[in-house]
């Protein structure tokens, strides 16, 4: 299978033709023993360690039964995205949530699309994402997905040149903008001077932007909005990033028993007794948000919060039922979505997928189970699938019968020959498969910063590039366009 390496051209003899944008980057890695770049692997080990940037592993038990607190591991070797290419993948990441948004609001009010025969109803009222009782309700700006990671491969095309495709979106609480945010600031300690060498776009200002669109997405009429980060607690596998966005905006975080609805109104209770709070940067799943509606027994929400959401006395941030758009099962629906409300062509490719919930589509792949890669249309985190190429003629058999069981529970994709870049490994620098997750912002408007979180699969080999499943994180730098060059 070819490969698409972003630093070399040839993998085949790395060390030759360096790509035009990692020229200066290249030139600097020649120069650096094998000794000064692990110690300085080490130093960031530590420093890591020491302001706690962990992530829990849940397949990983200790003796509580509890998952094992992990450091992702961080690579020193950056991703690097000139400026044209990334120019076009923002055009196209703009594009794509824009008509994402315009689509939950219309599952929620008219459904026109299906009406229009373009989706079937049954992905849509039977999504198990969807809410119904979010029928009718007017949301801020008719904005559902305020914060979107989105979830961008590059593979070759025939004649070899690189690829951006959608892999995934995630709308419903999307992680990882934190290890951005460190892995930049650690590379600035530990490699200064490449920074005032190459003009590597900023990230530091994610959190200010995010304070924005917060803001910007409360009420109606609410001149000096109240925002909160609700966390399901210090248990959850992202909590470090919970604490993190909320010092870095300077909110308060929350707990489903600090917050409490009288009148329809949230207030989050503090030492000088209730505060009113008008939105809620909510990294709590729909289910436990409000033991009223959703699951009786949740403690980790608040009673009552859909009544003063459904009154329009608190935005919820993101929108609840929003993942009903992020559904494997919907994905493949994404580029007529664009084309339905925007009246464009999509930007960015999706991967050709087939939904086995389709006759013909389930034929197909269970007669190529061992080329394909099988997904769960509501799985996450690398579990629950199955890497053809990579999988025993008893794991294969398994997947069968599973189809078989229930077709509508997968869908399928050819198996992408994802691109690497060169990554720091026991034996050296050698090439690691990649990913790319950009956070795309949508308050009045549509923001994000340049780049996003690289995500590296650390086996030799591996497409799985999930912190879950032992996936380490790479800084991206997109370079800025320089006046008369560089």
């Amino acid at each position: 299978m070819r490969t698409f390496d972003e630093m070399y051209q040839d993998l085949v003899a790395p060390g030759g033709a360096v790509r035009e944008h990692y020229g200066d980057y290249a030139q600097w890695l020649t120069r650096q023993s094998p000794e000064f770049l692990r110690a300085r692997s080490e130093e960031a080990e530590i420093v890591f360690r020491r302001v706690g940037i962990t992530f829990a592993v849940y397949g990983d038990k200790d003796e509580s039964g509890a998952g094992t607190e992990r450091l992702i591991p961080f690579d020193l070797i950056p991703r690097i995205i000139p400026a044209h290419e990334w120019a076009s993948m923002q055009a196209g990441l703009v594009q794509r949530v824009t008509a994402l948004n315009r689509f939950i609001r219309d599952c929620y009010h008219d459904q026109d699309m299906v009406r229009a025969g373009l989706i079937p109803q049954e992905l849509v009222r039977g999504n198990s994402q969807y809410r119904p009782e979010m029928e009718g309700i007017k949301v801020p700006n008719d904005v559902y997905a305020n914060i979107a990671g989105i979830d961008i491969v590059r593979a070759p095309d025939a004649a070899g040149n690189g690829v951006y495709y959608v892999l995934e979106d995630n709308l419903r609480v999307p992680s990882g903008v934190s290890y951005m945010l460190e892995n930049r600031r650690m590379m600035m300690r530990l490699f200064p001077e490449l920074f005032s060498r190459n003009a590597v776009a900023p990230v530091a200002h994610y959190p200010d932007m995010l304070l924005d669109t917060l803001r910007a997405s409360a009420p109606p009429g609410v001149a000096e909005p109240t925002v909160v980060v609700l966390t399901p607690g210090m248990y959850n596998s992202a909590y470090f990033e919970h604490a993190f966005l909320a010092q870095q905006m300077g909110v308060e975080l929350v707990e489903g028993q600090d917050l409490v609805v009288e009148k329809d109104v949230v207030y989050m209770r503090t030492t000088q007794g209730l505060q009113r709070v008008d939105v809620i940067y909510r990294r709590v799943d729909d289910d436990f948000l409000d033991p009223e509606v959703f699951r009786p027994g949740s403690t980790l929400g608040c009673p009552g919060l859909m009544r003063a959401y459904r009154a329009g006395n608190v935005n919820i941030c993101n929108a609840v039922g929003t993942g009903l758009a992020d559904d494997k099962s919907v994905y493949p629906y994404v580029p007529e979505m664009i084309r339905f409300y925007l009246g464009e062509e999509p930007i960015l490719q999706n991967v050709p997928t087939w939904l086995c919930r389709k006759e013909d589509d389930l034929r197909y792949v269970l007669d190529h189970l061992d080329e394909l890669v099988v997904k769960e249309v509501h799985g996450a985190g690398g579990y629950g699938m199955l890497i053809g190429p990579a999988a025993s003629k008893a794991e294969i058999e398994n997947f069968r019968r599973m189809l078989l069981a229930n077709p509508s529970g997968y869908i399928a994709q050819p198996t992408l020959s994802l691109s690497t870049c060169p990554t720091m490994v026991d034996k050296g620098i050698a090439p690691r498969h990649i990913d790319l997750r950009p956070f795309v912002l949508t308050g009045t408007e549509v923001n994000m910063v340049a780049g996003g979180l690289t995500r590296v699969a650390l086996k030799q080999g591996s497409l799985v590039v999930n912190s879950s499943q032992g996936g380490g994180t790479k800084d991206t730098w997109v370079l800025e366009e320089q006046e008369g060059g560089h």
